[in-house]
């Protein structure tokens, strides 16, 4: 396929923490607000005036400090960005709010808080206590600790307006930007996908990286090229999969994959589409901001929720996605010490295989994948046991 015409200008926002649209909206007066988990609602960090910006490390080769505040056998995500941010590779944001959903990860937001990381005066961190269930109950918990610990500190720091309207402004402006993802994201339904997983991974984690207004129009513009957009040809592809599991914040690993001959076609992993990228629908006669966490906490598919139904309802819409998206097989990737997927991915392997049929592939990798050649060959490996499958499947064997 011929190449997107913007695909370079949103690969470049990925290449550093700090990219240009960040420093056009900070120029504008607006102010960044670091985050690090789907568990804190992205609308309430993009309310007028401020701008949020996911916290990644690409390009890490050492992570030694890190190491030496967390340890080695921490997450290396975690890692990854406090020695990014040790190096004062975060020194733009103004703020960060993290949730305690991740022991790990919070570990990592307090060393950056307490190692001054960030030094502009006015910074501040705030921590919030999301639930580990999904009821009315801990939805009454989850809302009285958005109020607390999201609102009340951004209007206290920043003067930040946030009510009930601003929510919903907000809201509206992350539902635009969701609707054309949503848009470009259908076309890897087709038989013949006009886009790759890679292409979509790129502008995916593009709208977490920056200023959702300000990297709006570029992706309308890539909406429309791809309405005429001639895909490859039926057979370019050996098989396609659906890629599940911890935080992707470097599409390399999809391009890895891609590369051995398959093509990605659903990401339901931590900062993907599914369910990140999903139109909020509000109504009038409910507060935005209970309305807004209803949807994160119900939507959310994180491991850390524990409970039978929750569980169930995660296997339940890996299911699902790999039928709307007509996946042969899938991928469940976890980084390296993460807890929760520690245990969520070796389960899921189990289920989608034993009670779904799916042909499986689980792997524990590296926070910087870069071109590595054991998990190329394991891909290749499993892309080949999914042809022999479909073959016996065809004869009825």
């Amino acid at each position: 396929m011929r190449d997107l015409k913007h695909i370079y200008y949103f690969e470049k926002l990925l290449e550093n923490s700090y990219n240009d649209l960040i420093g056009e909206a900070q120029e504008q007066g607006r102010k960044a607000i670091g985050h690090v988990c789907y568990q804190i609602p992205e609308p309430l960090l993009n309310l007028p005036g401020i701008f949020s910006v996911r916290l990644r490390a690409p390009r890490t080769t050492s992570t030694e400090m890190g190491n030496y505040y967390l340890t080695p056998i921490f997450c290396e995500a975690c890692r990854a960005i406090l020695e990014r941010a040790l190096e004062g590779g975060f020194d733009f944001l103004d703020g960060i709010i993290a949730p305690e959903a991740c022991a790990m990860m919070n570990r990592c937001v307090e060393n950056i808080e307490h190692l001054n990381c960030c030094t502009k005066p006015h910074f501040f961190a705030s921590y919030v206590d999301v639930p580990m269930k999904s009821d009315e109950t801990t939805l009454r918990h989850y809302v009285l600790q958005m109020k607390e610990h999201v609102l009340k500190p951004l209007s206290e720091h920043l003067g930040i307006d946030t009510s009930d309207a601003a929510i919903r402004k907000a809201v509206a402006e992350q539902n635009e930007v969701s609707a054309v993802l949503t848009e470009i994201g259908d076309y890897r339904k087709d038989e013949q996908p006009r886009i790759t997983g890679y292409e979509f991974a790129v502008l995916c984690l593009a709208s977490y990286c920056c200023p959702k207004d300000l990297i709006l129009p570029k992706l309308k513009e890539t909406a429309e090229e791809l309405k005429t957009r001639v895909p490859e040809p039926k057979g370019a592809y050996r098989c396609r999969v659906a890629m599940v599991g911890s935080e992707i914040d470097d599409p390399q690993l999809i391009k890895l994959a891609e590369e051995c001959g398959l093509i990605v076609v659903a990401d339901r992993y931590c900062f993907g589409s599914l369910p990140g990228r999903q139109v909020i629908e509000l109504n009038d006669e409910e507060d935005a901001l209970t309305q807004v966490c209803r949807y994160y906490m119900t939507s959310g598919q994180c491991p850390r929720f524990l409970n039978t139904k929750k569980v169930q309802e995660r296997h339940a819409y890996v299911d699902q996605i790999c039928k709307d998206y007509h996946a042969d097989g899938i991928i469940i990737e976890q980084i390296k010490f993460c807890d929760y997927w520690g245990y969520g991915r070796a389960f899921m392997n189990a289920v989608m295989q034993h009670e779904y049929g799916y042909h499986v592939l689980s792997i524990d990798r590296p926070y910087n994948v870069g071109q590595s050649g054991q998990l190329r060959t394991r891909i290749q490996a499993f892309i080949e046991a999914v042809e022999i499958k479909n073959i016996q499947k065809e004869k009825g064997e």
